[in-house]
């Protein structure tokens, strides 16, 4: 048995400025052949699950492209033509007898808002209707009936912080060697709640997710059923299909499917207003960060959550916190002119000059600061720990480290990094258990990394292009009426 390999994987935020080219997923992922399996074969990843799969379950592999880059604005076509043409081009080419593809589910480009709909059908006319097709989704996908009508099976991450990735690609690699040997026949039924979740809200071990995951764990036991995933979406994705789902995939029973997807769907609709977390503001976050009797306190900058699209360089925290004269904090800030500044004025000279606010003014205005350039670096590291992501090689391009009167500690670096590994900033001689303040530009991906070391977290509501409440964005394009937007 010889199974293709592959992916192709973006979260869209429509609401982005930036739009993501090849050059994006370039300086993600952008891996063919065998490079795929020596980039993703240890990593903490479903793509890592579907090569460990070959071993496991007896098959061989047949490598195609792993694409995948940092969330951002919509994909450019040229990138969807390309991929999904190597990808069918590999299929073809091995003579493989199925396909396990890593998708996220809430990609979008210029022409395809149901862009991951529009890859499985494009694979679904090139490889023919008995080619088996199976694919993994991040837990945050915006799953359509066109995902579910043109793959066999949709198989989908239950936790967040995603930290299932690899258990995910063994999971939908034992459907796919089971359905190339004829043991199962996979049917696929979806349901989709008319209500936005936000981000806190989705966290999984968090009430009431967490009974609810727990829910689709006892239906996925029930006799005929092989899958259930309950997936949360992804709010910042102004598209008809944005929302939750339920994915439910039967043993040949479309019926059944699509009875545990309506039953769960509908218990996710009863506790719609219990998914809703309020924060506080940045001036009272900050205010109890530094009041707090011991650190590290993480301040979560919702507002620009970099996996989740953000521009990476938002001020508002930053300035509020040299406005309260906090110590020992460190923030992150992505700004490529600063630190080429930095990198001019040298290691141990002084740093003059504004940080942040350049991609737009939805996260702050760019901050004027002065101190003393700490040290540079070339900005990369290996994870060797299960973190949200799965990436094993991680690269925030060349990083510096500025010391501001506090002592404040500012990370600048050249590509937009979410803080999923706390290798961000220990690869550059910071510990993170000597702060008082950790500011992360996330919503709850970082836990899996930072958690661990928090002696307290403190969600903000912070402005910008991933604000935790939908009531801040102006949809045009979803389905109406919404929860919570509409009564």
């Amino acid at each position: 048995m010889r199974i293709a390999i592959g992916g192709f994987m973006h979260e869209s935020n429509t609401f982005a400025p930036l739009p993501t080219d090849r050059a994006r997923f370039a300086q993600g992922s952008l891996t063919y052949g065998d490079d795929l399996i020596k980039a993703w074969g240890d990593a903490h990843h479903e793509v890592g699950g579907f090569i460990a799969g070959a071993a496991r379950f007896g098959y061989k592999l047949a490598p195609t492209v792993m694409a995948w880059a940092t969330p951002a604005g919509p994909v450019e076509d040229d990138v969807l033509d390309e991929v999904v043409n190597e990808i069918a081009e590999g299929c073809l080419k091995s003579s493989s007898d199925g396909l396990l593809i890593a998708l996220h589910g809430a990609m979008v480009t210029r022409s395809h808002p149901d862009a991951d709909g529009e890859v499985l059908r494009r694979l679904r006319e090139r490889l023919g209707e008995a080619f088996p097709i199976i694919a993994s989704l991040d837990f945050h996908a915006n799953v359509s009936n066109a995902m579910a009508d043109h793959a066999d099976a949709l198989v989908g991450y239950q936790t967040y912080p995603h930290v299932d990735q690899r258990e995910i690609g063994l999971i939908a690699a034992d459907l796919m060697v089971r359905t190339v040997r004829k043991e199962i026949r996979p049917r696929t039924a979806l349901a989709t709640p008319p209500m936005i979740l936000n981000l806190l809200g989705q966290e999984t071990d968090r009430e009431p997710m967490r009974s609810l995951m727990a829910l689709a764990r006892e239906a996925e036991r029930r006799p005929g059923m092989l899958s259930v995933s309950l997936m949360a979406g992804f709010p910042y994705a102004d598209i008809l299909k944005m929302g939750p789902s339920v994915i439910s995939v039967a043993d040949g029973d479309v019926g059944l499917a699509q009875g545990v997807a309506d039953e769960l769907a509908a218990k996710m609709w009863e506790v719609r207003r219990e998914l809703f977390v309020p924060c506080p503001g940045p001036k009272e976050a900050v205010r109890l960060a530094i009041a707090a009797e011991r650190g590290p306190v993480v301040l979560v900058d919702l507002g620009d959550n970099v996996g989740g699209g953000s521009a990476a360089d938002g001020t508002v925290l930053l300035a509020e916190l040299i406005r309260q004269r906090a110590s020992r904090a460190v923030v992150v800030i992505h700004d490529p002119a600063a630190v080429e500044i930095a990198r001019k004025a040298g290691a141990g000279k002084t740093f003059e000059g504004s940080v942040g606010g350049h991609v737009d003014r939805l996260h702050g205005e760019p901050v004027f600061v002065r101190g003393v350039v700490d040290s540079l670096h070339d900005g990369t590291w290996v994870e060797e720990l299960a973190r949200h992501g799965g990436r094993r090689f991680n690269d925030q391009g060349p990083t510096a480290v500025v010391t501001l009167d506090g002592p404040i500690t500012l990370v600048l670096n050249t590509l937009r990094t979410p803080p999923f590994s706390l290798g961000q900033i220990t690869s550059l001689g910071i510990e993170p258990s000597k702060q008082q303040i950790l500011v992360v530009k996330a919503a709850v991906a970082y836990k899996a990394a930072y958690a661990p070391i928090a002696a307290k977290v403190i969600e903000v509501d912070t402005p910008g292009l991933t604000a935790i409440d939908p009531a801040r964005f102006n949809f045009q394009h979803i389905r109406r009426p919404m929860f919570p937007l509409d009564e």
